[in-house]
């Protein structure tokens, strides 16, 4: 080996800098996000979205006051493990009809969310509701955006503080409305409104409602679109259903680039100018804080906002609306838009036959049940007749709203003699415990056990209700 080959060969090594880590100071404050001033901004998505509010808000507030046939129209009613939907009471043995509810509900998301994107949040989301609701407040006591942000940055003065304390106050007191409405889906109504103004409210109840209450406020108060951002599985997923034919709100970068400030006297194509202005007021409406201009972004809920905002702006400048618009990233691109495609005609495929499963299921469904419990102590003994008796306990649950008689019977063996009442009376919504015994003469049994059944009807000349339930009788060994 040469000895310039080892200087050649190091010469052609990379060279090594020296880099300095930087290291966080451990001592440095915490700098919490800018908060975010939402500007108030009028035009038809706005006008679509605050009726839309006005009415997810007033069947919240008053589906819980409806009554139907004397009881509470609408009652998930834990404690005594029954929900009351109107005319129907579902029990634990129909959660089934619940899941296909649920999950209908899910798919119904799916296809709105491929169709129109991330509406949902933008119009109808309980978070985004009330989060303008506390907006509101905030306007109507602490004045636009930039004057409650002009008052953040002054010191405490009398001004600041009681408009401070009485949005607050609005904030709290809503809050606590709103938590107690909640809680009046889960128990009477009317009790909890009552028994929490007069305390009289049970520390579960009283624990509930100033937990939700504390969620509410903080939610729609404080966190707002951080709970959009980083804590809403929604947000993470809704990619996944997204395609370039989803209706999204979307910034025409081919139209309004470049973008910059001119008069309304001045010609943008002189000027080398797109139509944006670069006026930031589609940012500055956004309750999201994002600048849509960036492009397509998780954080944006479709509320259209922006869209008003902008369309105000090219009015005013007399340029044709719509450069921010409810659009697809196909029609940007100047392809051509399919509205009907395979991930939509799936979704409703899905829809058609999960909504004629749970019509089935509900139209199907019995509204009465029985449970039977056997003597385990001792399944078959001889009375002092020398037949042969077996000990059952019925649990007749009336699943109806209505109180009704029931009749009930027993078939599988000839001649069966039948101790206890047959035919009983049970509350709306109820169980009634029903002892009874049969008894057969030994002859009439061929084995050891025999198969029968419990037949329950409805003594009624306008409902045919009948349950067949099946139980087994034993014979002595």
């Amino acid at each position: 080996m040469k000895p310039n080959d080892n200087k050649s060969r190091t010469d052609r090594q990379i060279p090594v800098k020296n880099v300095e880590i930087h290291q966080p100071d451990k001592n440095a404050a915490y700098k919490p996000r800018d908060q975010i001033y939402v500007r108030k901004v009028k035009g038809i998505f706005q006008q679509i979205r605050q009726k839309m509010n006005f009415v997810f808000l007033a069947a919240f507030a008053l589906l819980p006051w409806l009554q139907y046939e004397g009881h509470q129209a609408l009652l998930f009613d834990i404690s005594e493990q029954r929900f009351t939907l109107w005319s129907v009471t579902l029990w634990p043995q129909d959660l089934t009809l619940l899941a296909w509810i649920f999950i209908l509900s899910a798919f119904l998301l799916f296809f709105i969310t491929t169709f129109l994107g991330r509406v949902w949040c933008g119009y109808l989301c309980p978070q985004t509701v009330w989060t303008f609701i506390f907006i509101w407040f905030e306007e109507k006591i602490e004045g636009s955006a930039n004057q409650r942000k002009k008052l953040d940055s002054q010191k405490l003065t009398v001004n600041k503080f009681w408009r401070k304390a009485l949005k607050h106050f609005c904030w709290g007191f809503f809050s606590v409305l709103t938590a107690l409405t909640f809680a009046g889906y889960f128990a009477p109504v009317q009790d909890v409104f009552i028994d929490f103004f007069t305390f009289n409210a049970s520390f579960t109840l009283a624990a509930t409602v100033w937990f939700f209450a504390f969620c509410t406020y903080g939610n729609a108060g404080w966190m707002r679109e951080i709970m959009c951002l980083h804590m809403c599985p929604y947000a993470r997923f809704q990619s996944a259903m997204f395609d370039k034919d989803t209706l999204t709100v979307s910034y025409d970068a081919k139209r309004g680039e470049n973008r910059g400030p001119r008069s309304r006297k001045q010609d943008p194509k002189e000027m080398g100018l797109g139509d944006c202005i670069d006026c930031n007021l589609c940012v500055q409406v956004c309750p999201t804080g994002i600048d849509i201009r960036n492009g397509l972004q998780y954080e944006c809920i479709n509320c259209g906002a922006c869209v008003d905002a902008c369309d105000g702006v090219m009015d005013r400048m007399k340029y044709d609306k719509g450069l921010i618009r409810y659009t697809t990233e196909h029609d940007l691109e100047g392809k051509k838009v399919h509205f009907v495609r395979g991930k939509l005609i799936g979704y409703a495929i899905v829809l058609v036959v999960m909504t004629s499963l749970l019509i089935m299921e509900i139209s199907s469904r019995v509204p009465v049940s029985m449970d039977i419990i056997r003597d385990r102590t001792e399944l078959a003994k001889e009375n002092f007749n020398g037949d042969i008796e077996n000990v059952y306990t019925l649990k007749i649950l009336n699943k109806s709203q209505k109180d009704n008689y029931y009749r009930i019977s027993v078939k599988g063996i000839k001649n069966t003699k039948w101790h206890g009442d047959q035919e009983v009376f049970v509350k709306a919504a109820s169980v009634y415990t029903l002892p009874i015994s049969l008894s057969v003469d030994p002859y009439e049994l061929e084995g050891y056990m025999t198969d029968i059944s419990f037949v329950i009807e409805l003594v009624s000349d306008k409902d045919e209700v009948k349950l067949e339930h099946e139980s087994r009788f034993f014979n002595k060994r």
